[in-house]
């Protein structure tokens, strides 16, 4: 299939397009660069032994988008492009619900005048919000969302569902991310936060290296085995396979018209304090950290029931919690050296 891939360049985005080259798809890539860079390109072709087709430029941009579906022969999507940072979009939330869920709709728009039926959503576990009861399945119901981040993947969900109402011609899968941590295993691609990071295993790999003097541990008073968060760590390139199965699944499904909802993650919840202590281990070093005030507005512990998955998709994680932060540690130390 030929497979377009919004946000291809990101962490995620990244990765899926090493497993859909490698499966033997084609990948054309759009990505406005605003959280990664053109080298992650270079990154993939040293993978692959080739490179997939690059428009930079974002979703916003429906022209754009029609010139590339319009020069190629589109068989499926996979949608990553969106503003993540949950604190910036607490801070300017009209940036974040006119990016997110306008690229969506435009996306959408585009494939419906081109008849391209098949898409992928990335959508994430912040749509549980802070659940009553874990872990979380599909069935799980979706809370209002801590920040607009989250807020607008219950709204781009939202549009995917009505969509199926409407009968819409169009296949769609929601996967739910949990967190994706790791790197590639060559350590030719992996996570490169703008800035202050979002997440928490580059705060990790970056204190590690000195980049950073202190990790800060947000509380160790919670309700939870060693009183630090709960949350479910899920190695990217496992994260990376999931959308081949979802692409493979919709284009199976003799439906014309379908919509469903995944959950991708581990399955298992890893303490903060556990991961650390992980880390350490598996990498043979101290990491300077220290037990801070809780913060404001983050979920005690989530982690998945990935059943679903594992049952109508035959996927499920391969990599272990040492996998994810090996890799993770290897790359971080890449990226000093270059």
């Amino acid at each position: 299939m030929n497979i377009l891939v919004t946000g291809g360049t990101g962490f995620i985005g990244s990765h899926t397009v090493v497993e859909l080259i490698t499966s033997g798809h084609s990948v054309v890539i759009v990505d406005d660069l605003s959280n990664s860079t053109e080298n992650i390109l270079l990154g993939i072709e040293k993978i692959c032994g080739k490179s997939p087709q690059f428009y930079k430029g974002d979703c916003s941009n429906q022209s754009l988008l029609r010139t590339i579906f319009q020069a190629h022969s589109i068989d499926g999507v996979i949608h990553f492009a969106a503003y993540k940072a949950v604190g910036e979009s607490v801070e300017k939330p009209l940036k974040y619900y006119k990016n997110n869920v306008l690229s969506l709709l435009n996306l959408l728009e585009v494939m419906q005048e081109k008849h391209v039926h098949n898409i992928v959503f990335s959508s994430s576990c912040t749509v549980y919000g802070n659940p009553d009861a874990v872990p979380v399945t599909e069935e799980t119901p979706r809370k209002k969302a801590e920040s607009p981040y989250g807020q607008s993947k219950n709204i781009c969900e939202d549009i995917l569902e009505d969509m199926y109402k409407a009968a819409s011609p169009l296949k769609m899968i929601s996967l739910r991310y949990f967190n994706p941590i790791g790197a590639h295993a060559s350590a030719e691609i992996g996570e490169l936060p703008n800035g202050v990071p979002s997440n928490l295993v580059p705060f990790i790999t970056q204190t590690a290296i000195g980049i950073r003097q202190e990790l800060s541990v947000f509380g160790d008073d919670y309700n939870t085995p060693d009183g630090s968060n709960v949350r479910d760590f899920i190695h990217v390139v496992d994260l990376a396979k999931a959308h081949i199965a979802a692409l493979e699944h919709l284009q199976a499904t003799k439906e014309a018209c379908f919509y469903d909802v995944f959950n991708v993650g581990s399955g298992r919840g890893v303490s903060v304090l556990e991961l650390i202590q992980t880390f350490e281990k598996v990498n043979d070093l101290k990491l300077n950290y220290k037990i801070v005030a809780r913060r404001a507005g983050d979920v005690v512990q989530i982690y998945s029931n990935v059943d679903k998955a594992e049952r109508v998709l035959g996927w499920k994680v391969q990599k272990t919690l040492e996998d994810c932060l090996r890799d993770a540690w290897r790359w971080e130390q890449k990226l000093v050296k270059n």
